[in-house]
C-alpha cells in the first residue's frame, strides 16, 4: 500500500465516525445519507479529479484534498479551492464555488470556512459532521444573491420570519452591539473591546491578563454572555482545574444581570457544570475541569475526587495524558468558544491536546519544508556526526527560522539549516527513522550507544555541555540554549 493509499484509508475511517458515508464512484448515491464523501470525482475539464466531494442533503457542499502523511498543508488550500470552482454546471449544489475545503492526510487536517467574511485555513482535529455544515448552509441568503465572500447561492431560502444575520461566527462578529458600559470597571472594558476586536480580525486565540481582584469572572462571563447572544455562540465551554473552581463560577454565572434585559444569566440560558460525563445539549455554557474533560474524550470515567485537586497536584495520574483519538461522542464543533480560567502551565501545556481537539476559538508549528526549501540529501553518517557534535558542546552553524502567523498559529518556516533540524528531531524521536550514536557523555563511563531515552535515564549526570533541546524541551524553544542554535528572523 503506497502512503498515499494509507492517508486515504485513515481519511475514509475519519469520515465515518463523523458519520459521513463514503464510496466510490461506481457505487455512488448521493442521497445514502445526509452526508455522502465520493471519492475521486470527475470535474470540468482542465479542473481534474476533486480526491472527495462532499454531499450534503443531495448537494455538492465541499471538497477534500488528500495528501500522504508527512506532507505539508499549508499552501495545499489553493489547490483545494480550485476543486471547489471545478464542479459541473449540470450538479446541483449549495454555493456556487462549494463552501468548505478539506486537506488532509489523515494524521493533519486543515479546514477552509468559505462562508467567512475573509475565508482562510486552520488546523482542525477531524471533519465536521454533516449536520454541522448544513445548519451553516440552512442561514444563507436567498437563492441567488451573493454570500459575504461572493459565492452565488443557488440552495433554498432562509427559513421565514428569520433574518439573515450571518451564517457564521465570525461573520456575526462584524455585527455586534456596541459595549453597555455601565456597572464595568475601566479594566473590564478594555479586556471585552480588545477581545472582541482580536476575534473579529479572526484571531482564534487571545489571553486576557487581569490583577487579582479586577474581577476576571465577571469579565469572562460579560463577553460570554454577549458572544452567545450577538455572535450566536451555540455553546461554550468554560474550563477550570479544580471542582470547587467550577462550583463558584457556576454561582457567578447564575447570578449575573444581563444589562441588555431584565434577566439573569441562569434565566435565560442553561449553564451546565459538569459533575458527570453526561453533556447537557441544551446548556448554552458548559463548565467543566480539564480532567473530566480529558477523561470525557477518552470514554471513561471519572472519580469525582479527582476533580478537587489542581491538575499540577494529581500526581502520577495526569503528569502525562496519553494522546487522545477522535471521539464520535463528542465532536469537534462541540463548543464555538473555550474559556480556560487562570491558563497557567498545568491547564494550557499538559493539556494542550484537550483543548486543541475542538474546532473553537479558544502554539507553534514548525514547517520543515516551505516551497523554497530543498530536499533532505544527508548520509546517516553526516547525521550521527552532528548529534555527535552537538553532544560534545562542539559549536555549530546556527539555524534560521521565519516566524510568521498562520490560522492564529505561530508557524516557523526553516529558511537555513533544515537538514540539522531533521537530524535532531529523528534523534529525538519526534520524527520517524529515530537513531542512536556512539558517544561519551559526562558521568557515564566510555564510549556508549547514545540515544534520547539514555540522556532521559541519565539527566542527573548532565551538565552545561548537552544541549537545551536533549532535555526534553521543544526544538523551537531551543533558541534560549547556550549554544543560540536556533534564530528566528
Amino acid at each position: 500500500m503506497t502512503p498515499e493509499q494509507k492517508a486515504r484509508v485513515s481519511i475514509d475511517a475519519l469520515l465515518v465516525q463523523a458519520g459521513w458515508h463514503v464510496c466510490d464512484m461506481a457505487h455512488a448515491n448521493i442521497h445514502a445519507a445526509r452526508g455522502v464523501a465520493l471519492r475521486e470525482f470527475p470535474l470540468n475539464t482542465g479542473y481534474g479529479f476533486a480526491d472527495y466531494l462532499l454531499y450534503i442533503d443531495g448537494k455538492a457542499a465541499g471538497v477534500i484534498e488528500a495528501k500522504k502523511e508527512g506532507s505539508t498543508l499549508t499552501g495545499v488550500e489553493v489547490q483545494s479551492a480550485r476543486y471547489a470552482q471545478g464542479l459541473p454546471a449540470a450538479l446541483p449544489a449549495w454555493v456556487r464555488p462549494l463552501p468548505f475545503s478539506y486537506e488532509s492526510t489523515g494524521i493533519e487536517t486543515h479546514f477552509t470556512q468559505g462562508l467567512d467574511p475573509q475565508p482562510r485555513a486552520r488546523a482542525v482535529f477531524a471533519f465536521h459532521r454533516p449536520e454541522t455544515l448544513a445548519a451553516f448552509l440552512n442561514y444563507m441568503p436567498a437563492a441567488g444573491a451573493a454570500t459575504p465572500t461572493g459565492a452565488i447561492h443557488t440552495g433554498t431560502t432562509v427559513p421565514p420570519g428569520t433574518d439573515f444575520i450571518g451564517p457564521t461566527f465570525l461573520s456575526r462578529m462584524q455585527t455586534l452591539p456596541p459595549l453597555i458600559e455601565q456597572g464595568l470597571w475601566p479594566a473590564q472594558i478594555i479586556a471585552i473591546r480588545n477581545l472582541e476586536a482580536s476575534l473579529k480580525a479572526n484571531k482564534p486565540r487571545a489571553l486576557i491578563q487581569m490583577a487579582t481582584g479586577s474581577g476576571k469572572t465577571f469579565t469572562a462571563i460579560s463577553f460570554i454572555y454577549r458572544l452567545i447572544k450577538f455572535a450566536g455562540a451555540k455553546r461554550v465551554l468554560f474550563l477550570v482545574d479544580r471542582g470547587n473552581l467550577g462550583r463558584q463560577a457556576k454561582k457567578e454565572f447564575d447570578q449575573y444581570n444581563s444589562p441588555y434585559n431584565n434577566y439573569k444569566f441562569g434565566e435565560e440560558y442553561i449553564v451546565q457544570h459538569l459533575t458527570s460525563n453526561q453533556l447537557d445539549s441544551t446548556a448554552r455554557v458548559t463548565i467543566c475541569t480539564i480532567q473530566r474533560l480529558f477523561s470525557m474524550l477518552k470514554g471513561r470515567e471519572l472519580a469525582e475526587e479527582d476533580e478537587e485537586q489542581s491538575v499540577d497536584r494529581l500526581g502520577n495520574l495526569f503528569t502525562k495524558p496519553e494522546p487522545i483519538g477522535y471521539n464520535p461522542n463528542f465532536p469537534i464543533e462541540t463548543f464555538d468558544i473555550i474559556v480556560t480560567d487562570e491558563a497557567h502551565r498545568s491547564i494550557y501545556n499538559l493539556w494542550r491536546q484537550v483543548l486543541e481537539y475542538f474546532d473553537a476559538y479558544d502554539k507553534g508549528v514548525l514547517n520543515l519544508s516551505p516551497t523554497f526549501q530543498r530536499k533532505s540529501v544527508w548520509r546517516d553518517r553526516d547525521r550521527h556526526l552532528l548529534i555527535e557534535s552537538l553532544l560534545r558542546g562542539f559549536p555549530i552553524p546556527a539555524i534560521f527560522l521565519y516566524q510568521r502567523n498562520e490560522a492564529g498559529r505561530l508557524c516557523y518556516d526553516v529558511i537555513d539549516g533544515k537538514q540539522r533540524l531533521e537530524t535532531i528531531l529523528r534523534f529525538m524521536g519526534s520524527m520517524r527513522r529515530a537513531f542512536t550514536v556512539k558517544a561519551s557523555l559526562p558521568g557515564l563511563e566510555g564510549v556508549q550507544q547514545i540515544s534520547s531515552a539514555t540522556l532521559k535515564r541519565n539527566k542527573s549526570h548532565m551538565t552545561s555541555s548537552v544541549p537545551t533541546f536533549f532535555r526534553g524541551e521543544r526544538a523551537v524553544e531551543a533558541r534560549n540554549s547556550h549554544l543560540n542554535l536556533l534564530r528566528v528572523v
